[in-house]
């Protein structure tokens, strides 16, 4: 019993030295960082911090990041949500291949799309701004978002609808109000890598901002100087970009595991 309790701690503890390193780190300076290994911060500074809170640059690059995936979040859902009950409730034409080619979309690599998206912005002027890189990333997210939320709305029997329309709701009202709190644990679940997804993604949000929209991964990527690059800068940002994830994880931990026992993830 022993053996196999340590094996699960030794297993965590390895997962967790690679966020402790980077919490060390963001307590040092660069040339600590580079001038040799310790477990300690020999000197502990705030001065990463002092700089991210302070200077502009970056705490608007956290700040976009957030209004960006948070719209993101909003418009796949509200997008998905429909859609996944049309296919879990309705067999139709073609249903089978166009629910093959939503997931198709969700497989493409995004530098397939950023050329294209950055013409059609810069035309019709949506260019570095917030909605642009929200709608971007629709088009990976609703198919993810349809495919989980699917399965969730699958295990719901047919016979809820039925007796919410003998009961005389009409469909918005059973779907909003009787239908969704069924399945809020898939809404939880698809949140989630709704939001992770675009979080972490990079080179559409790079491509499609400059300025006003910028997101905290481009700013990240501009501390290179002649004397090298801001290690303990970075960290510092690193732990911060850690910490909206975590959030959202903490929030629909329940909901997570309920969607790897019942859904589709």
């Amino acid at each position: 019993m022993r053996k196999r309790s340590i094996v699960p701690i030794l297993y965590i503890l390895f997962l967790l030295l690679p966020i402790y390193w980077l919490v060390a780190m963001s307590f040092k300076t660069t040339n600590e960082i580079l001038g040799g290994f310790s477990l300690f911060p020999q000197v502990w500074t705030l001065e990463n911090y002092r700089v991210i809170f302070t200077d502009p640059t970056w705490y608007w690059g956290y700040i976009n990041s957030i209004a960006y995936v948070s719209l993101n979040t909003v418009i796949s859902l509200v997008a998905a949500l429909p859609a996944a009950y049309a296919f879990s409730r309705f067999s139709f034409l073609g249903d089978k291949h166009l629910f093959f080619w939503l997931l198709t979309n969700r497989m493409a690599p995004a530098a397939v799309f950023a050329l294209p998206f950055f013409q059609l912005y810069s035309a019709v002027g949506l260019f570095d701004t917030y909605l642009a890189v929200a709608l971007a990333h629709t088009l990976f997210n609703i198919p993810l978002a349809v495919w989980i939320l699917e399965g969730f709305m699958s295990g719901v029997p047919r016979e809820l609808d039925e007796t919410a329309y003998v009961d005389g709701h009409s469909f918005p009202s059973f779907f909003l109000r009787i239908f969704l709190p069924t399945i809020k644990a898939g809404i939880g679940v698809t949140a989630f890598f709704l939001f992770m997804f675009s979080w972490v993604e990079l080179l559409l949000a790079k491509t499609l901002t400059a300025v006003e929209a910028k997101p905290i991964a481009a700013t990240m990527t501009k501390t290179a100087s002649s004397a090298g690059y801001e290690l303990g800068l970075l960290a510092a940002a690193g732990v911060l970009t850690i910490i909206p994830g975590a959030v959202v994880i903490y929030f629909v931990r329940n909901y997570i595991a309920k969607g790897f026992a019942l859904g589709r993830v």
